[in-house]
């Protein structure tokens, strides 16, 4: 089974998604579950993974039903108040129906020294034994802080997302190549092949562009702890669905087939422990 490991689905609001510049014009607009089913046919794409845009349980909870409601929505990575005294209760309300797979801030909003805060961290200790995983996302600058937070839960899984937001339009690897490598160092972090393209210079990237940024993540965390994740509809500023997957498929075509087979949604279906559940419509 091929899954998209990390998509977005909003109903747009320019209050609530002032992040969306003029340069993304074009995303301005609803992306509803019959917005993407297209994308994903043509795509071959199977499932995936919706991943909160806002930090709101309300949000959650809509995005859980959209998983309810559509059955190619395998898995969900919430937004739950970590840091507040009502964590473990929104926890419990939230793991009942097992689509739940994983919870995310936004730290890449955050201050340096956000990562530390022993409030948030005590909620992130929770999520182990509820069976959820953890997406990291940050900007390059932060990794070393987020090694340091991967350290204080070595049994929580971690997944990376958009390789930790390098600077690709300006060119840079350094520091960002070495910062990388150490945060891989651990075994409970992956890595999502996401988010590359809104890095790069919208209008002139090429594969080429990307390859140095794919090669460092292949060679630090190996391809059993690659996923394949559209950011879509953001991908759209910058890139097409199904381009987009076929570019990740041709970076990589030199890996054995069931390497392949594992980066284009096996490694996503254990890591986040999706069940396709056929009674869903």
């Amino acid at each position: 089974m091929q899954v998209d490991a990390h998509h977005h689905l909003w109903r747009y609001t320019p209050a609530e998604f002032d992040w969306i510049d003029d340069g993304m014009a074009a995303i301005r607009r609803d992306f509803l579950p019959d917005d993407l089913r297209p994308a994903l046919t043509a795509a071959g794409i199977a499932a995936t993974v919706c991943v909160q845009a806002r930090q709101s349980l309300e949000e959650t909870d809509w995005l859980l039903e959209q998983a309810r409601a559509n059955r190619f929505i395998a898995g969900v990575v919430g937004w739950v108040p970590l840091a507040a005294p009502t964590v473990s209760r929104d926890l419990e309300r939230l793991t009942g129906n097992g689509l739940l797979k994983a919870v995310r801030h936004v730290v890449q909003g955050e201050p340096a020294g956000f990562l530390r805060d022993p409030a948030f961290n005590r909620g992130v200790a929770l999520l182990e034994k509820c069976g959820l995983a953890y997406d990291i996302l940050i900007y390059a600058w932060q990794i070393k802080e987020a090694v340091e937070f991967v350290d204080a839960h070595p049994r929580l899984t971690f997944v990376l997302d958009h390789i930790a937001k390098p600077n690709i339009r300006g060119g840079e690897l350094s520091p960002w190549r070495e910062d990388i490598r150490r945060l891989a160092q651990r075994p409970n972090v992956c890595c999502k092949l996401s988010g590359m393209v809104t890095e790069a210079d919208f209008a002139a990237w090429t594969p080429d562009t990307l390859r140095p940024y794919f090669d460092v993540v292949l060679e630090a965390f190996g391809p059993r702890r690659l996923l394949f994740g559209s950011d879509w509809p953001v991908c759209l500023a910058a890139c097409d669905y199904a381009a987009w997957a076929d570019i990740v498929r041709d970076f990589i075509r030199d890996l054995t087939v069931a390497e392949q087979q594992g980066v284009m949604g096996g490694n996503a279906v254990r890591i986040y422990k999706l069940v396709q559940d056929k009674s869903r419509t």
